[in-house]
């Protein structure tokens, strides 16, 4: 099972990072419209502190990646966010997200965020665009360290990394606890 290793960033503004990027070399993928259904049945992934999730990806420039269905497991003990995660690229996103319904998983939260993917090192570098939330950095590696060391060539040493995921961080903005959330 794949780890999931990443540190997020809350941000102002893209534009200091985005000209760091270029400034260190980093590899520009594309940039994505995505829409994100995460998936319950009965609550008993939240209780367990997992998610499903069904993404779909509508392409705005270059390649930032694929429509996927993704499990993660529960947050491991860490100053960064380690989970386990299963990410299986898919086609038809719609057609993946109908099977989990039919097989009795009910969307608790739908939203969009304006994605833009770059790739440093071992790292890839996500420029995020969230509702109600506002824009963060997500750096993502192969091992904490590798995390580390991107963050810091970045210039966010002293950043606080954010541990919750977008979905807790709407939920709480939103706070009811079944509402599904549609932007």
């Amino acid at each position: 099972m794949d780890l999931e290793i990443e540190a997020k960033i809350k941000v102002d503004s893209h534009d200091a990072v985005r000209a760091r990027l270029k400034e260190l070399g980093a590899v520009y993928l594309g940039k994505a419209r995505e829409t994100n259904r995460i998936l319950d049945r009965k609550k008993t992934l939240r209780k367990a502190g997992c998610g499903l999730r069904v993404r779909q990806i509508e392409v705005l420039d270059g390649d930032p990646g694929s429509s996927s269905i993704t499990f993660k497991g529960s947050v491991q003990p860490s100053d960064l966010k380690v989970r386990s995660e299963i990410n299986v690229a898919v086609d038809d996103a719609e057609a993946a997200a109908r099977i989990f319904e039919a097989l009795g998983f009910e969307p608790f939260i739908t939203f969009e965020k304006i994605r833009e993917s770059w790739q440093l090192g071992d790292c890839r570098i996500e420029l995020d665009e969230v509702p109600l939330l506002g824009t963060f950095v997500e750096i993502e590696g192969p091992t904490e360290q590798a995390v580390k060391n991107t963050k810091s060539e970045l210039g966010f040493d002293a950043a606080k990394t954010i541990t919750q995921s977008y979905v807790r961080m709407l939920r709480t903005v939103a706070a009811a606890e079944d509402t599904v959330i549609r932007f």
